[in-house]
């Protein structure tokens, strides 16, 4: 007999269909919701139920994750007309690990302790490696009991886990996260641009750099992915516009001046009005040489 709680899955994308596999994998009961059910076949084949709507999802689960696109797609999943929250029984979990407001984080919980339920908010970082190798690090805002009750299926999906407090905590703790990634994200691309038009061989400048103090973990990740070429998405362009916006929204409230984020949301607009909406954050280096009407080339 199966003890395990009854999962609820909203939302089966580049990151969400790996991290529910890993919970299939442990052996949850798993009830899953896409609004392309094409994308959730690998994780039907695999045993997992679907449903027609995310309430059809709550009435089959005790708890219930989500990861969607844009805070608009949390409210709806989460609040609206088919919501979760409308179809989960008192005692449930709703547990959104989309990158979102911590305003509306504050409103799911508030909604969610209306109907004798509990609610956390717990976006992730790790990209869709991290996903995929079930090791991201996961920020959790929300009651702490209900955190514990989730805890081993966070720990299902990644290796860093941290409660930071109240419902929104979460949200706020990987905002600023993205803030560091903003910077990380220009050091990478403008250092392998300057590395090219000063005539360096790049491949080796970059396998020297890497294990230094100017290296990272995007330098090493998403700098190889360079050296090809390779803007596939690991974090659409699209994606982390929507989570500077939402830094830029925090800092007014909280009376922040961060230029390099207001500057990176910038540059990233641009990029998205070149079409590059849909490719990974590191299409950033071919907007950064096209600004000096230079171009990117691979370097084998």
């Amino acid at each position: 007999m199966n003890n395990k709680p009854r999962l609820g899955w909203i939302g089966t994308g580049v990151m969400g269909h790996s991290m529910a596999g890993h919970l299939l994998a442990a052996g949850y009961p798993l009830t899953v919701y896409s609004r392309t059910k094409a994308k959730a076949e690998g994780l039907l084949a695999c045993g997992a139920r679907w449903a027609e709507t995310p309430r059809e999802v709550a009435r089959n689960a005790d708890i219930v994750f989500s990861i969607v696109g844009y805070p608009r797609d949390v409210e709806d999943v989460m609040l609206g007309e088919q919501s979760a929250l409308s179809g989960l029984e008192g005692g449930g979990i709703l547990c959104d690990m989309t990158t979102s407001s911590p305003e509306l984080a504050r409103r799911i919980a508030a909604a969610a302790a209306a109907r004798g339920c509990a609610s956390l908010d717990a976006p992730v970082t790790g990209g869709d490696i991290g996903a995929r190798e079930a090791r991201l690090s996961i920020f959790v805002g929300g009651d702490k009991e209900a955190f514990e009750r989730v805890r081993p299926c966070f720990e299902a999906m990644g290796k860093n886990i941290l409660h930071c407090g109240a419902a929104g905590t979460g949200q706020q703790a990987k905002l600023a996260n993205q803030v560091a990634i903003a910077g990380v994200m220009f050091s990478v691309c403008e250092s392998l641009l300057f590395a090219q038009e000063a005539g360096l061989d790049v491949r080796q400048w970059l396998e020297l750099v890497v294990p230094g103090a100017a290296g990272s973990t995007a330098m090493g990740t998403l700098g190889r992915r360079l050296l090809g070429c390779d803007y596939a998405p690991g974090f659409f362009v699209e994606h982390f516009i929507k989570d500077l916006g939402l830094c830029l929204e925090e800092c007014k409230r909280m009376g922040l001046v961060l230029p390099g984020v207001a500057l990176a949301e910038q540059v990233y607009r641009l990029a998205q009005a070149r079409g590059h909406g849909k490719d990974g954050t590191q299409v950033l280096l071919q907007v950064l040489a096209e600004l000096s009407g230079k171009q990117w080339r691979a370097h084998a």
